[in-house]
């Protein structure tokens, strides 16, 4: 698998963990894994627990992923006759979600939000978890949506169905680790989230000019060169 597939998946996926309609939500996620409570600025649960929950919910959304990784690398199968073409086409999508996420353009048609509401789960324990990490992953947010169709186009160019797939773990990675990190912190405090959500317009930016730039190697062909020659840098 490419090198610069997996560091843009990876960057793609923390950018959308740190991204303005997901991060301001997260102390609400973690508090209704395990049904607790804000005190004293900070979540009260106890960590082992509330670890164990969080890992059942990344699960839950990295299946939903990991599945339309699969669906859109056998797609991108059928196609496979006409891959520079899909290239093409991908290459441009990308790059007017990036500009959306940038906030050069501002199309209607891509600020739609379909979700499905996790605080109807009625389920308790870690399949409880495990669905609301399923009604994440199901969600269709303006800022998450953006990132994810881009991974999900990239994965319909690559060669193998094991690429596409591995490529949305690795996005479902950059997502996961920091959700683990961040609701064992706001155990201790909530002051993280206030800290953070004054920078999260400028990573959303970020993360836009990074689409930008994927999809325009892809659409020029650059992206596989660049790929054979990091991969040649490296033995």
């Amino acid at each position: 698998m490419e090198k610069v597939s997996l560091m843009i998946a990876i960057t793609a996926g923390l950018l959308s963990f740190f991204s303005p309609c997901v991060f301001p939500l997260i102390p609400a996620y973690v508090s209704h894994l395990t049904g607790s409570t804000v005190q004293q600025n900070k979540i009260q649960a106890d960590k082992g627990l509330l670890f164990l929950h969080s890992v059942w919910f990344v699960l839950g959304f990295s299946a939903v992923f990991v599945a339309m990784g699969a669906s859109a690398s056998m797609i991108g199968q059928a196609l496979a006759g006409y891959r520079d073409l899909v290239e093409k086409i991908s290459g441009l999508f990308i790059v007017i979600f990036g500009f959306q996420m940038a906030r050069v353009l501002n199309i209607r048609a891509l600020m739609f939000e379909k979700s499905w509401d996790g605080g109807k789960i009625s389920k308790k324990g870690y399949i409880g978890s495990f669905l609301l990490g399923l009604a994440f992953g199901t969600g269709w947010t303006p800022c998450v949506g953006l990132a994810l169709s881009s991974i999900l186009l990239l994965a319909g160019s690559s060669e193998t169905l094991y690429q596409g797939i591995f490529l949305l773990s690795v996005y479902s990675l950059g997502l996961g680790v920091p959700f683990l990190i961040i609701s064992l912190l706001l155990t201790y405090s909530l002051n993280i989230v206030k800290k953070i959500n004054k920078i999260l317009p400028y990573l959303s930016v970020i993360n836009g000019w990074i689409m930008v730039v994927m999809g325009l190697l892809l659409f020029t062909g650059q992206f596989q060169k660049i790929s054979a020659w990091l991969a040649q840098l490296s033995y």
